[in-house]
């Protein structure tokens, strides 16, 4: 069974990639030059191809991992084909790494489902398979793998990172997040959560073996706790579990590389004076909370085939009767949360290019009492999402909500590009769905997908002070894209 998945999955991989290159191909005919921030990336990816490495466009805020990789990948092939890097350093060739990237992400998707969700593996073959392409499509993440953007290379180490961490390779895993650092700084916030969950692991078994010392039943893993007494049974056991040397020095054993990296980061940060290297202007670090609103709302839409589920709406109806005084408090909060907290960052609705100018013009903007109806809709879909969770264990769900608010708040940008790797990792750990349910999931992506590589290659249009074609795309030019 496992050589017919094998066959089956290169088989899916080779199309894949076949399809992949007829875009390709569509979108560099019809986009032969640099468009939005590929103005900045791809001149500075030409100036390592000369060898000019101590040259850096100021405008650009992102580290050079991605220039680094592409010159890594395209100076052998130039000396192999006895070929000028100049002529290779081309836009074409440049963006063509990204296709690369493409191809490594749904194999590491591939490995990570097949990883997290072990039992069972007869039957859950095609469900794996399955799930991995549909989401090596996700839309937002698919976009890019044709334009030369950090997006799909920064996916692909953070995914190769998590991959390590899962098999116990933490010096590995940590070398590849230092990678990922490398294409965008913020990802240090995953490599955190790569070491959060050796920390979740760790503390599992801590629970389990205690609970085995006061019952001969098997051992539940850690849910989250809905009462006050299972939240202060946990933040006991947790105090207990940091303070107690023993099982302090087994978490240092294994998690010191992702400390490495960290005391780096933090080193790199101090002399930089800051996590954003070149233009700062635009990049400021805000308390933007209803981003994880914004994230919640996106997550259920994009897991709307995979999530939708009448017993669940019907379980929150439920919830809400149970406990309205809980809600009513959450409620509250979520309002003065919008309230106090919304921001509208000056590039959103400064170009209309891209689609968040087109949903906050078109839902947010329609009156100033919007947002705040929305909240209701906030709290369904962040339910969802906090039931999704509970089939993994508490201190696994703490890491990865702690570091999606990390991730997302300090951000005062609505750019959905921030939310591709915590939907991937939260997709990656729901429980596998039927068959019929994915393929609801590819053929949505595979709508986006098209409609969106339609509008970009078709719908172009031209602003009344300037010459140059316009496109519709996922993000705006960020001048450029900071974290």
């Amino acid at each position: 069974m496992e050589k017919v998945e094998g066959y089956v999955f290169t088989a899916l991989c080779s199309i894949n990639f076949l399809v992949s290159c007829l875009l390709f191909s569509k979108v560099t005919r019809e986009l032969r030059d640099p468009y939005m921030d590929e103005v900045f990336h791809i001149p500075q990816a030409q100036r390592y191809c000369r060898g000019k490495f101590k040259e850096w466009d100021p405008m650009i805020t992102t580290l050079p991992g991605l220039y680094l990789v592409s010159v890594g990948i395209i100076k052998p092939v130039a000396w192999f084909a006895n070929l000028s890097s100049s002529t290779l350093c081309s836009t074409s060739m440049l963006r063509f790494t990204n296709l690369l990237f493409n191809c490594g992400n749904i194999y590491l998707l591939y490995l990570l489902i097949s990883k997290l969700h072990q039992r069972d593996k007869a039957r859950l073959m095609s469900r794996r398979i399955l799930s991995a392409l549909a989401l090596s499509t996700f839309p937002v993440l698919y976009f890019f793998t044709f334009l030369y953007y950090t997006d799909v290379g920064s996916t692909f180490f953070i995914l190769f990172a998590y991959l390590m961490t899962l098999y116990g390779c933490h010096k590995a895993s940590a070398l590849l997040g230092v990678c990922a650092v490398l294409f965008r700084q913020t990802n240090i916030v995953w490599v955190a959560f790569c070491a959060g969950t050796v920390v979740a692991a760790k503390m599992d078994d801590a629970w389990r073996k205690e609970y085995m010392k006061k019952s001969d039943e098997k051992p539940p893993a850690v849910r989250v706790p809905l009462s006050p007494q299972g939240v202060k049974k946990v933040l006991t056991f947790s105090l207990e579990f940091f303070t107690t040397s023993e099982t302090a020095m087994a978490v240092i054993k294994v998690a010191w590389p992702y400390a490495v990296v960290g005391v780096g980061f933090l080193v790199f940060v101090l002399l930089n004076e800051g996590i954003v290297v070149g233009d700062r202007t635009s990049h400021q670090v805000c308390f933007h909370f209803p981003q994880v609103f914004y994230f919640f709302s996106f997550t259920y839409l994009f897991s709307l085939p995979v999530s939708l589920c009448r017993h669940r709406t019907l379980r929150f109806g439920h919830a809400l009767k149970r406990h309205p005084l809980f809600y009513s408090v959450i409620t509250i909060i979520s309002l003065v949360l919008v309230w106090k907290f919304t921001y509208v960052h000056k590039y959103l609705l400064a170009d209309n290019r891209h689609f968040p100018f087109y949903i906050w013009k078109n839902i947010y903007q329609r009156h100033e009492l919007v947002r705040f109806l929305l909240v209701p809709a906030y709290i369904f879909t962040g339910w969802n999402f906090l039931e999704t969770l509970k089939s993994r264990s508490f201190f696994m769900s703490l890491a990865y909500l702690t570091c999606l608010a990390l991730a997302t708040v300090p951000q005062e940008l609505l750019e959905f590009r921030y939310f591709i790797v915590p939907y991937l990792i939260y997709r990656l750990h729901m429980p596998l769905p039927s068959f019929s349910r994915l393929g609801g999931e590819f053929l949505l992506y595979t709508v986006v997908n098209m409609a969106t590589i339609y509008l970009f290659i078709a719908k172009t249009f031209s602003w009344p002070l300037s010459l140059a074609t316009q496109r519709f795309m996922w993000c705006f030019q960020a001048q450029n894209e900071a974290m």
